[in-house]
């Protein structure tokens, strides 16, 4: 049994290749030798957002507070809200975030694929955040 005690991992800022705006990264759990997953709780600030992304496995969000807007390419963008959970598919191009008066929090849980979790595309542009 482990243990990961809440504070023994430092935040960190969500990297600006990866986000438009304010984005916390508090990582939960990582990849271990015997198994694929990982998390993090992910906050978004009022506005921000992911760039557009894939992952090998597909990846599960599960949105713990706020309110978000999530698209996969060619699709709307729908809202997400407390209790929501999010599947997106492997190698489904999307992107997920706040939406621009509120922020979200969200569980994000995705797995390796021959050493890939996730690949960046380029960022969501502000015509396309619009709802």
């Amino acid at each position: 049994m482990e243990i990961i005690r809440n504070g023994s991992q430092a935040s960190l800022k969500g990297p600006e290749d990866w986000f438009t705006g304010a984005v916390r990264i508090d990582p939960l759990f990582s990849k271990k030798e015997t198994t694929k997953a990982a998390g993090a709780l992910v906050t978004f600030e009022p506005g921000a957002r992911t760039a557009w992304h894939t992952h090998p496995a597909g990846q599960t969000l599960i949105i713990t507070s706020g309110l978000g807007w999530v698209q996969r390419e060619g699709g709307p963008v729908e809202e997400i809200r407390p209790g929501d959970v999010v599947w997106f598919e492997p190698g489904e191009k999307h992107w997920h975030g706040a939406s621009p008066g509120k922020a979200m929090s969200h569980i994000a849980i995705q797995e390796e694929v021959a050493g890939e979790v996730v690949t960046w595309m380029e960022k969501v542009t502000d015509d396309q955040y619009q709802k």
